[in-house]
């Protein structure tokens, strides 16, 4: 043992510095290992990061709840979804058949709640039966856009370069002719039926989602966990559709409310101008049809448009509710 002694300043003591010795070699030295023991990191990791994106989700919807106008809206819309569904059992006829004499205002006949219109159709009839073209064609048609403009968006922001170019053109294109112009066009040129217009209405909406979509997965592609998974040798779909995706579906959540809001609206703006299935009963054919009496019996118009107006402003409440929540900014306060 090799002893140094140091020099001190004026009166204090010198200090005593000890060399201290390697281990004896027969000390245990850890084996190496043969194998990789991060092979496994893979499995850990996805079952880590599923606990966390529970605990997440559970804020989220803490945070959704103690929205007071997304409950609302939440509410709201689960009363028309409630109506809607019932409606063959309130009503089990046909809405459009003519039941009474014309122009009863509403609560002058206890059987007809609503009133009757210019035909003697019962109006309350027309509301709900209407409710579930709306609800129907918003939801289908917000689900088509969604499938459409995520998937041209993904691999247009996952592989970009020449597919990138070709796919933003694409969705150029598609936004540089007016929306309600180019569903006007596409309903006229084929059948007004229900599925033409909920074909027609996801065409012009997919474009939105698409850019949006490219958005997210261009700046998501290069975080460290996408990098990790290609190092380990994943695939490209399940790198797309495990890794970036379950990561960009906030904003698409809440655009996708919004979406709903707005083919409900192109839908009855359809029906008003009479491009609409003349074989269903609509919001926008129940306006359509009273506007000619509108000075006289303004009930035929205002209490569709009511409905439409309330319903869009449900969901509408919902997508800020659902902004709120799943914003990243707003985490930390979560």
């Amino acid at each position: 043992m090799n002893t140094h002694m140091l020099g001190s300043f004026a009166d204090e003591q010198p200090i005593e510095i000890t060399a201290i010795k390697a281990e004896p070699e027969h000390v245990a030295q850890p084996r190496a290992v043969g194998r990789w023991t991060h092979i496994h990191a893979p499995d850990a990791r996805i079952a880590s990061v599923g606990k966390q994106r529970w605990r997440g989700a559970r804020r989220e919807v803490k945070v959704f709840l103690a929205n007071p106008n997304a409950l609302f809206g939440l509410a709201f819309l689960a009363a028309v979804a409630f109506a809607a569904l019932l409606a063959p059992v309130f009503y089990p006829g046909d809405p459009m058949e003519m039941v009474s004499r014309p122009f009863l205002w509403p609560g002058q006949n206890a059987s007809y709640p609503l009133g009757t219109d210019s035909m003697g159709r019962d109006v309350l009839a027309g509301i709900l039966h209407g409710a579930r073209i709306s609800l129907l064609v918003g939801i289908t048609a917000t689900l088509l856009g969604l499938g459409a403009g995520i998937t041209i968006g993904a691999l247009a922001g996952y592989f970009g370069g020449l597919v990138d170019n070709l796919l933003v053109k694409l969705i150029e294109i598609f936004q540089t002719i007016p929306s309600f112009v180019l569903l006007v066009v596409l309903v006229a040129i084929a059948q007004p039926t229900t599925a033409t217009v909920t074909v027609a209405i996801a065409l012009v909406s997919w474009p939105t989602v698409a850019r949006l979509t490219r958005a997210e997965f261009r700046a998501i592609r290069e975080k460290d966990y996408v990098l990790a998974a290609r190092s380990l040798g994943f695939g490209h779909a399940r790198i797309i559709f495990r890794e970036i995706l379950p990561n960009a579906l906030p904003p698409l959540i809440v655009t996708s409310s919004v979406m709903v809001a707005s083919a409900i609206l192109m839908e009855s703006a359809l029906s008003f101008m009479g491009l609409g299935d003349p074989n269903q009963v609509s919001w926008g054919s129940m306006i359509g049809a009273g506007r000619d009496v509108i000075r006289t019996a303004w009930y035929l118009t205002a209490l569709p448009g009511l409905a439409i107006v309330f319903t869009v402003l449900a969901l509408n409440l919902i997508g800020d509710g659902l902004n709120d929540a799943l914003n990243p900014r707003f985490s930390e306060e979560r």
